[in-house]
């Protein structure tokens, strides 16, 4: 009996271990169209809110560009260090609620992310409803 609970523990501490992963850190950034790296996206947490800068750009003749197609606050502002998700929060394994601005376009877009395993996190940003939209697929950084 002693020996099943003890295993039923462990696999139980297991399990939440697994899923209880955070989207916080450093992530490779991979164009959904093309398949090219583009750069490196810092997601952070303040306030249980969730959002994503760009701290790297790969393409030497896109550092030094800024989001002239963008709107409000983000309009004329260099790419590199752009916060461009914001408002995310955590609800079970996903994070929705957020939005995403495409810089390439100037177009912001609903927005949820989701961990699919450790290093794989799933960024998919859509109009109304999730069906329309374009989902990207994102490696973790190892330290």
């Amino acid at each position: 009996m002693n020996k099943k609970f003890l295993v039923l523990t462990i696999l139980l501490l297991f399990f939440q271990i697994s899923f209880s992963q955070s989207v916080v850190g450093k992530w490779k950034t991979v164009d959904d169209e093309t398949g090219v790296e583009k750069g490196i996206v810092e997601i952070f947490e303040k306030d249980g809110v969730y959002y994503g800068k760009i701290v790297e750009i790969f393409e030497s003749q896109h550092k030094n560009k800024k989001c002239t197609l963008c709107q409000g606050e983000s309009k004329d502002k260099p790419l590199l260090g752009l916060t461009f998700i914001k408002g995310l929060k955590k609800e079970g394994h996903e994070y929705n609620g957020g939005k995403i601005l495409d810089p390439k376009n100037g177009k912001t877009y609903k927005c949820y992310i989701t961990l699919e395993g450790k290093d794989k996190l799933k960024v998919r940003g859509f109009i109304g409803i999730s069906l329309f939209g374009r989902t990207q697929y994102w490696s973790r950084l190892k330290s």
